[in-house]
């Protein structure tokens, strides 16, 4: 939910009794001191959420070849391919990150691509912070259940957004929420909450009938009035048919479940030539600016989960209520 959404949706969640998440990923140190400030001041449970990829090294090669590849784009949108930005735009929950989060102690610190390194991990829960990381495979989960997770988000393929996979790129490996819930409750000791295509009060109480503590809801907010979805996702969550996402690598060098597109169907959707994550996204992210400016998705990232028939440009809260089987 990076860039989707902030704290005045995660409030309106905890407003009708769920967990509200704040993404870390995309903000500055200020914004997320800000962020946090907000959730604190409401003194209601909430999570915050960090990815700890490993940043990429010797990409310089793979960069000039992407940017090769992308040149008829720039060339299209008149944009200059030689400003295309050189650093990750996006870095791993580091000491910087945790000696600005540390003050507040949230009650819960997940994370996306595995765990940070002991030390840091050992920091969070020095705080008192309950600790979730997303799994894609049994293996995943069995490691962060070894290596000091307190909860699993078994995260199944129709999620939408960034796979959380980290053990293996092996796209055959990834499991709908079916399957991988199952095995996931069979052979972990921790509590598993369940995440992917969850977008009803009858899938919700499917999860949590089979044994998960909690579902991790994502896309069905993001119409949500208080999602920062910008015009042209809206329009296209609106719109979307069954069907309509696909697993992508294309936009930021990870794959991640997003609806289909132009730059989906004459890129990839899978493409062997992107830089690694987050490389990849310096130069899609100028083509989407481009080609946003002319009102075309062709170029964002729409990410979006299978079932996003359940999206509804209703209040954060009514949805989580709706979620929760307590409102129409």
């Amino acid at each position: 939910m990076a860039g989707s959404q902030g704290s005045e949706l995660a409030l309106a969640v905890g407003q009708a009794g769920g967990m509200g998440s704040i993404p870390a990923a995309m903000l500055s140190a200020e914004q997320l001191a800000s962020e946090l400030s907000i959730m604190r001041a409401a003194k209601r449970p909430y999570n915050v959420n960090f990815f700890c990829h490993q940043p990429p090294v010797d990409q310089d090669d793979a960069m000039e070849a992407w940017q090769e590849r992308l040149q008829p784009y720039f060339t299209e949108y008149e944009l200059d391919a030689k400003a295309i930005p050189s650093a990750a735009s996006r870095q791993p929950f580091n000491q910087a990150a945790a000696d600005l989060v540390a003050p507040f102690r949230p009650p819960v610190v997940s994370f996306h691509f595995g765990l940070p390194e002991p030390d840091l991990l050992a920091q969070v829960k020095n705080w008192g912070s309950l600790v979730m990381s997303s799994a894609t495979t049994l293996a995943e989960a069995l490691w962060l259940q070894k290596h000091g997770a307190d909860v699993v988000i078994a995260q199944g393929v129709e999620a939408g957004g960034h796979r959380g996979l980290f053990l293996s790129n092996d796209l055959n490996l990834q499991l709908p929420l079916s399957e991988l819930l199952p095995a996931c409750l069979e052979h972990l000791t921790i509590p598993v909450i369940a995440a992917g295509g969850i977008g009803s009060a009858e899938h919700v109480q499917q999860v949590l009938a089979q044994g998960a503590v909690a579902a991790q809801i994502g896309t069905a907010y993001l119409l949500c009035h208080e999602s920062k979805s910008n015009a042209l996702q809206r329009q296209a969550l609106a719109n979307a048919q069954p069907g309509s996402t696909q697993l992508t690598n294309i936009f930021s060098g990870r794959p991640a479940r997003g609806i289909t597109n132009l730059a989906m169907q004459e890129l990839g959707p899978i493409s062997d030539q992107v830089p690694a994550f987050p490389l990849a996204g310096n130069a899609m992210g100028m083509l989407r600016q481009g080609a946003e400016a002319l009102e075309r998705d062709d170029f964002t990232p729409l990410w979006s989960g299978m079932n996003n028939q359940y999206c509804e440009a209703i209040s954060a809260k009514h949805m989580t209520l709706r979620l929760a089987g307590v409102a129409e």
